[in-house]
């Protein structure tokens, strides 16, 4: 099992998002910890990463196999996390 570190910027888009969204998010956030790369889960591109999509929301994050741990970084509406 992985622990999940919420960084400041993550904390921040979690700290903006609707009671509803977070809701519907909160038990995809918990779960990483037991699967760190869940069926649909992307590698990023030009980042060191992976994103899952939850609805409209893409979450980004990295996974550090070697200490176990999953650091989410990003939480953005889908139409946002592009730019």
């Amino acid at each position: 099992m992985h622990s999940l570190q919420v960084l400041p910027s993550a904390r921040r888009d979690l700290d903006s998002l609707e009671p509803a969204t977070f809701e519907r998010l909160k038990p995809k956030l918990l779960a990483l910890k037991t699967e760190p790369r869940p069926e649909g889960s992307l590698p990023l591109t030009g980042d060191e990463g992976t994103r899952i999509r939850v609805g409209e929301s893409l979450v980004l994050y990295r996974i550090d196999d070697k200490d176990r741990v999953v650091y989410l970084y990003r939480i953005k509406h889908r139409k946002d996390a592009t730019r």
